[in-house]
């Protein structure tokens, strides 16, 4: 199967000259950083870690950043970059495992700490550098290492210090090359947008000349050249992603767009007339519906590994695509909303630094006897991106600001096996805590809100009598981008509504909790 990633890495490199590459180590957060510059108008991607300086050459970027990353540079096997980039003459900023790594290359001395650092920190300045300009001279920063720089080469200067880390910031006197032991790309760095701004207009020099509308144009352009006169087949499940799939694909080759549903039986309540209802109504578009819900819950029956639950649904939802696609004709393509979150947690690259989170069947696992070529024309854009994206082409509010639904549906909210009944329990409950964050006008205030139903039965009593029925789980976080989440601090109220509801109107719960982990360490789904 040809795998064709429409995204901006794909079109002509000219119309979005200024791009910064990060060069990825293995940090999980490598995402944020990407998207950071972003915020700045400055179009970003992420590239292997060991990519060539002859390849970084060609993608003809205005700088390079290393990435954070769990390894030692002093470590046999520890991930390295090719030292020729720091030849190139492009600007290079490197945050912690990547300040690490270039001292190291730059003859500088890398050895674990006695005095680690995981958390805030006050980091004082001590050279004036555009790197810093309208930073404080004392600031707030975040620190997640356990070595660090002991010494570096006459070639570099210090510019910034901690307590414990003498060497926190540094900047190579003939080179463009500055290091940050600290995290700029998170929020518990406060002033970190303005060491990243800096460094890509006062060291990069670049303009902030990327926006999503040009990002709309170039990838209709792309789409147009890549399809010609076949037809392209879009997954629709009503969610946020692949409905600005769906909406951008009709946007460059109009009825050539055919959109498939498949009614798997682990949608939420109404989801499937709902998606009828707006795109084969409204929108007018070539919508096919796949009724197979009991062929999914027969595939899992038994089945009670998150993993294997994930792979058992990708594959028959593949198997259903494929049967319904053969009644298209003249299909090729195959469009889907995989997001750059979603590539991270499955391990961009199979043999790169990054863990494996969880699977996501709409990123891997496509059987190559599929016989379409893949368009993934959101791969490269954040959750927040995507929904400018959607405002951008036309889609309702309603729908672009749509919390997230995973693409295994609720077969990773429900918890332990998964049969018709449990999940037509976790689909009443889930459908009543939606209704009351809306009626509590939080919907839009929160970025992802549901119901997990638990495999553990706890004892009650209702109407004087002795119950023994499910537990069932609320979850709710705030998050900008999703890669990392809070818990949402929900009024008490709010929350004692949900849980008088459920508990009164859905049969077979007894007891409602309320999750209030984070990611990290937790995900923000259950499976």
């Amino acid at each position: 199967m040809t795998v064709v990633t429409a995204s901006p890495n794909t079109v002509d490199k000219k119309s979005t000259a200024e791009r910064i590459l990060v060069l990825d180590f293995g940090a999980q957060y490598c995402q944020l950083i990407a998207r950071r510059v972003r915020e700045h108008n400055v179009y970003c991607e992420i590239v292997r870690h060991d990519i060539t300086a002859e390849q970084i050459k060609n993608h003809n970027p205005s700088g390079l950043i290393l990435s954070g990353g769990p390894s030692s540079v002093y470590d046999e096997r520890s991930p390295q970059c090719d030292p020729s980039i720091f030849e190139l003459g492009i600007p290079v900023l490197g945050i912690c495992y990547g300040m690490q790594l270039l001292c190291n290359h730059l003859g500088g001395q890398v050895e674990s700490s006695e005095a680690k650092e995981f958390g805030r920190a006050n980091c004082t300045v001590s050279s004036s550098d555009p790197l810093f300009n309208d930073f404080p001279a004392s600031a707030q920063v975040w620190m997640s290492h356990g070595d660090q720089v002991t010494n570096v080469s006459s070639d570099f200067v210090s510019l910034a210090q901690t307590s414990t880390c003498p060497v926190a910031a540094v900047k190579h006197k003939n080179l463009p090359v500055y290091g940050l032991q600290f995290h700029p790309e998170v929020t518990h760095t406060p002033q970190g947008s303005t060491l990243l701004k800096n460094f890509l207009y006062e060291v990069c020099h670049c303009h902030g000349n990327w926006k999503l509308t040009d990002f709309a144009s170039e990838m209709i352009e792309s789409i147009k050249r890549r399809v010609g006169d076949k037809r392209v087949i879009c997954g629709l499940s009503g969610g946020v992603d692949s409905s600005v799939v769906a909406a951008l694909m009709y946007r460059a080759i109009g009825p050539q767009l055919s959109c498939i549903l498949v009614d798997n039986g682990l949608l939420r309540k109404s989801e499937s007339e709902t998606v009828v209802r707006m795109f084969g109504d409204h929108f007018k578009t070539d919508l096919h519906v796949v009724k197979a819900e009991d062929r999914f819950l027969r595939e899992l029956e038994g089945v009670l590994d998150p993993q294997e639950k994930r792979l058992k649904i990708g594959h028959t939802f593949i198997e259903c695509f494929k049967h319904e696609a053969k009644s298209i004709p003249d299909a090729k393509f195959l469009a889907q909303g995989t997001l750059y979150p979603d590539v991270i947690e499955s391990g961009a690259a199979p043999d790169g630094p990054a863990a494996t989170i969880k699977i996501h069947h709409n990123v891997g696992g496509l059987p190559e006897e599929l016989g379409f070529e893949l368009i993934e024309p959101l791969r490269d854009l954040f959750k927040d991106e995507v929904r400018r994206l959607g405002l951008e082409l036309g889609l309702p509010d309603e729908l672009v600001w749509r919390h997230p639904f995973p693409g295994p549906g609720l077969a990773v909210r429900c918890l332990g096996e998964v049969t018709k009944e449990r999940l037509d329990v976790l689909r009443e409950a889930d459908a009543i805590v939606i209704e009351e964050i809306r009626k509590a006008d939080l919907y839009r205030k929160t970025a992802q809100l549901f119901a997990v139903l638990l495999p553990v039965q706890s004892v009650g009593v209702m109407g004087d009598a002795r119950t023994y029925d499910n537990a069932l789980v609320i979850r709710c976080v705030d998050s900008e981008d999703f890669m990392t989440a809070d818990w949402s601090r929900l009024p008490y109220d709010v929350l004692a509504t949900m849980s008088t509801r459920i508990i009164n109107e859905v049969a077979g719960v007894n007891r409602v909790c309320y999750d209030i982990s984070s990611k990290p360490p937790a995900t923000i789904e259950w499976e």
